[in-house]
C-alpha cells in the first residue's frame, strides 16, 4: 500500500474515523513502533512487567502483546506492535502494524530507533510520518550505550528541534533510566506534538512514483535530519577479525553449530533446579495420595490428585524450567548481537526450505528436546516461518526417542541390523521435513517471504543479564499458564484410561479398549500392548520403555509408570528387549519403532507449540499430521517388513 493511501485511511490525517471508544477508560493508549531488534520488547517488559498478556490479533496469527502501567495517576495501556522494517504491508507483521495505525486506536505512538544504526532504523519513522502525518508521537533513541561504545555522539536536542517532537536517548535494558522517557511521554500526551514532515512530503512528491524513488526520498530526509546531529568515527562498518571468521570463513558453519549446541547445554544449568522442583511436586502428590488413603478417603481421589493434578503441575513446571533456560541463554545471545550472525551464516541454506537462517537453531536443539527447539523458534521474526520451522522440527527425533529406539532395534535386529534401522529413521526424518515443506510451506510462507537475509549485522555489545532474565521469566510464566491446560488434558485422559482400583491393567478402560480395537491397531502394525505404549508416549516419550516393561512383565499399570518416570522411581526391565522379542514379531517391533519415533513428540511439546505460535488451529493441524504420519508409517513398515521376516 502506498503512503498516500495509508494516510488517507489514518484518522489522524483526517481519513476514516477512529472507533468511538479508542481510549482506555480514563487512560492513554501508547503504541510501540519500531524495526526488529530496536528494543521494543525490552521497553515493553520494562514498562509493564507482569501486567501484560499475549494473544493474537483478531483474524491474524501474528502475536499481540498488551500491558499496562501507571504514571502520575494516569493509566497507560501499551500495545507492542509487531517488529517490521516498514509499513508497506509486504508481510503479515507489516499488515497488522499498518492496519492498527490506520485504525486510530493509539493516542500516542512511541517510535523506537537503534541509536547505533540511526540511518537504517529511522526508516520506520519516515514511513510512519508519511502514513500518519497528524498522529502525536515521540522518538526514543535506544541502545545509546552501544552507540557511545562505537564512538558516536548524537545530538538528541537538535534532532528533536528538527522533528518538532520529543526525542529521548535511552537504554531500554536499564529501567532506572525511564524517568526522562516517561516525562516526555506525559508531555506528548498534553501537547499532542506531531512530526514536522513537510520536507519529507515534498521529497516524496518530487521523487519518481516508484518504490525505489519513494525509498530514496525517505533516506534523503533521514540524511538531512541527521546532518550535523551525529558524529561518528571513520569506517564504522568494517567487520572485525572475529566477525570475518564466524560469518565469512570456511569455519563459520561449524562455529555456528557449535555455539548453538553450547547454548543448548548451558540451558540445562538454570533449568535443572526448576525441573527438580517439578519432580518434587510429583513426589508430593504421592505423599498426599498416601495420606488420603490412610484417612479413609476413596482410592480414586488420591489417584486423581497424584495422577492428574500434581502430575500436571509437575509436567508444567519441568517444561517451564527448560523453556526458561532456553530463553535465558539464547536471549543473551540475541542481546549480545550474535543471533543475527546465526541467521546470516545459514540463511542461504534455509531459504531453500522457505525458512531463514535462525531456523537452524531449533532444528539442532530438537535433537536434545523438541520442547526446547519449539521454544527456540521464538527468535524467528516471521510467524509463517516460525510455524513452518516448528512443524518441520517435530520430525526430528528427540533425546528421549533415542533412549528407546536403540534398545528395541538391537533386541530385534541385532548389532548388525540396528544401524540400518537408525539410517532408516534419519531418511524418514528428511522425507517428512520435505513433505511438510511441500504441503504446508506455500500456505505459511508466501513466495516473496522465502528469504530473510540479514543485510546489516548489529554491533556486539555486553548483554544485560538482569533484563534478559526478567524477559525469560515473563515468557516462561505466560507459557506455563497456557500450557498447563494442555498438559492437564493429556494427563487426565491417560489417568482415566489406565486407572484401576485393583492395580491390575486388565481392569482398565485402556485394556478393554485396546483389546477391542486390536484388529484395527493390528492394521497399523501394533498389538494392544505396543499401541498402549504409543498412546502413553503422547504424554511423555521416555515413558515408552517403562510402559512396555509394565505391560509385558505385569510390573505396573501405565499410569503408575508415568508417575514413576516423573519421580525417577520407574525403570524398564533390564531385559525388556528380550521379553518383547519372545512376545511379538519383528515386523510389529519395527512398526512400533517408526510409529513411536514419528508420533507427535509429547504433551509438553504440544503446549510449547501452542504457547509459541498462539494458534490452536495450527497446533491441532500439526499434531494430527504427525499422528496420522506415525500410524501410516507403522502400517507401511509392518506390511512391507512382514514380507521379509
Amino acid at each position: 500500500m502506498s503512503c498516500e493511501r495509508c494516510a488517507a485511511s489514518c484518522p489522524a490525517a483526517g481519513g476514516a474515523k477512529a472507533p468511538a471508544a479508542r481510549k482506555a477508560a480514563g487512560g492513554v493508549t501508547v503504541a510501540l513502533l519500531g524495526q526488529p531488534n530496536s528494543g521494543k520488547s525490552t521497553l515493553f517488559n520494562g514498562l509493564t512487567g507482569a501486567r501484560q498478556h499475549v494473544g493474537n490479533w483478531p483474524g491474524k496469527t501474528v502475536e499481540r502483546k498488551e500491558g499496562t502501567f501507571e504514571r502520575g495517576g494516569t493509566a497507560f495501556r501499551v500495545v507492542d506492535l509487531p517488529g517490521s522494517y516498514g509499513l508497506a504491508a509486504n508481510s503479515p507483521e507489516e499488515e497488522v502494524t499498518r492496519d492498527y495505525l490506520a485504525s486510530g486506536a493509539a493516542d500516542i505512538v512511541l517510535v523506537m530507533a537503534d541509536a547505533s544504526q540511526l540511518e537504517r532504523s529511522l526508516y520506520m519513522l519516515a514511513d510512519f510520518v508519511a502514513a500518519c502525518p497528524e498522529q502525536p508521537c515521540l522518538l526514543a533513541l535506544n541502545l545509546m550505550d552501544v552507540a557511545e561504545n562505537q564512538g558516536k555522539r548524537i545530538d538528541a536536542v537538535l534532532i528533536a528541534r528538527r522533528l518538532g517532537v520529543p526525542v529521548v536517548p535511552l537504554v531500554a535494558s536499564r529501567p532506572e533510566g525511564y524517568g526522562a522517557l516517561l516525562d516526555a511521554l506525559a508531555r506528548t500526551v498534553r501537547e499532542r506534538s506531531v512530526v514536522d514532515g513537510a520536507r519529507l512530503r515534498e521529497g516524496i512528491a518530487a521523487a519518481p512514483d516508484t518504490i525505489q524513488g519513494t525509498a530514496a526520498a525517505k533516506f534523503a530526509w533521514i540524511e538531512g535530519l541527521l546532518d550535523g546531529a551525529v558524529e561518528a568515527p571513520a569506517c564504522p562498518h568494517a567487520l572485525s577479525r572475529f566477525d570475518r571468521v564466524v560469518t565469512g570463513s570456511r569455519w563459520s558453519k561449524p562455529i555456528t553449530i557449535g555455539m548453538i549446541l553450547l547454548g543448548f547445554i548451558l540451558a540445562f544449568v538454570p533449568a535443572i533446579p526448576i525441573m527438580m522442583l517439578g519432580g518434587a511436586i510429583s513426589s508430593l502428590g504421592q505423599v498426599v495420595a498416601g495420606a488420603l488413603a490412610q484417612a479413609g478417603a476413596p482410592d480414586v481421589l488420591g489417584s486423581f490428585l497424584a495422577g492428574v493434578v500434581f502430575n500436571s503441575l509437575c509436567f508444567g513446571t519441568m517444561m517451564v524450567g527448560y523453556v526458561f533456560g532456553i530463553n535465558l541463554v539464547f536471549g543473551l545471545y540475541e542481546d549480545a548481537g550474535y543471533m543475527a550472525r546465526i541467521s546470516y551464516v545459514f540463511d542461504h541454506t534455509m531459504a531453500r526450505f522457505g525458512l531463514q537462517g535462525k531456523s537452524l537453531m531449533p532444528f539442532l536443539m530438537c535433537l536434545g528436546c523438541t520442547m526446547g527447539g519449539v521454544s527456540g523458534s521464538r527468535v524467528i521474526d516471521s510467524w509463517g516461518q516460525r510455524m513452518l520451522t516448528v512443524m518441520m522440527a517435530w520430525a526430528i527425533p528427540c533425546g528421549s526417542t533415542w533412549g528407546v529406539v536403540p534398545v528395541l532395534a538391537v533386541a530385534f535386529f541385532g548389532v548388525a541390523g540396528a544401524p540400518l534401522v537408525i539410517v532408516g529413521i534419519f531418511a524418514v526424518t528428511i522425507l517428512i521435513m520435505w513433505l511438510v515443506g511441500r504441503v504446508f510451506g506455500p500456505r505459511l510462507v508466501a513466495e516473496g517471504e522465502r528469504a530473510g537475509m540479514v543485510m546489516e549485522l548489529p554491533p556486539y555489545h555486553r548483554p544485560h543479564l538482569g533484563n534478559v532474565a526478567r524477559g525469560a521469566l515473563l515468557k516462561s510464566r505466560q507459557m506455563f499458564v497456557r500450557a498447563i491446560r494442555v498438559v492437564a488434558l493429556f494427563a487426565f485422559a491417560i489417568w482415566a484410561l489406565t486407572y484401576t482400583a485393583t492395580g491390575s491393567v486388565e481392569g482398565s478402560v485402556l485394556y478393554a479398549l485396546g483389546t477391542a480395537i486390536e484388529p484395527v491397531t493390528r492394521f497399523f502394525g501394533m498389538g494392544w500392548q505396543t499401541f498402549t505404549a504409543w498412546l502413553c508416549a503422547l504424554v511423555l516419550k521416555e515413558s515408552a520403555l517403562g510402559v512396555l516393561s509394565g505391560l509385558f512383565t505385569g510390573a505396573a499399570t501405565p499410569n503408575a509408570v508415568l508417575v514413576g518416570v516423573m519421580t525417577g522411581g520407574a525403570a524398564a526391565a533390564s531385559n525388556i528387549g528380550e521379553v518383547m522379542a519372545q512376545a511379538i514379531s519383528a515386523p510389529e517391533a519395527l512398526a512400533f519403532i517408526f510409529a513411536f519415533t514419528f508420533n507427535m513428540p509429547c504433551a509438553a511439546s504440544v503446549s510449547a507449540t501452542w504457547g509459541e505460535v498462539h494458534s490452536t488451529k495450527w497446533t491441532v493441524i500439526t499434531a494430527l499430521f504427525y499422528i496420522c504420519c506415525s500410524l501410516l508409517l507403522g502400517c507401511v513398515v509392518y506390511h512391507v517388513s512382514s514380507l521379509c521376516f
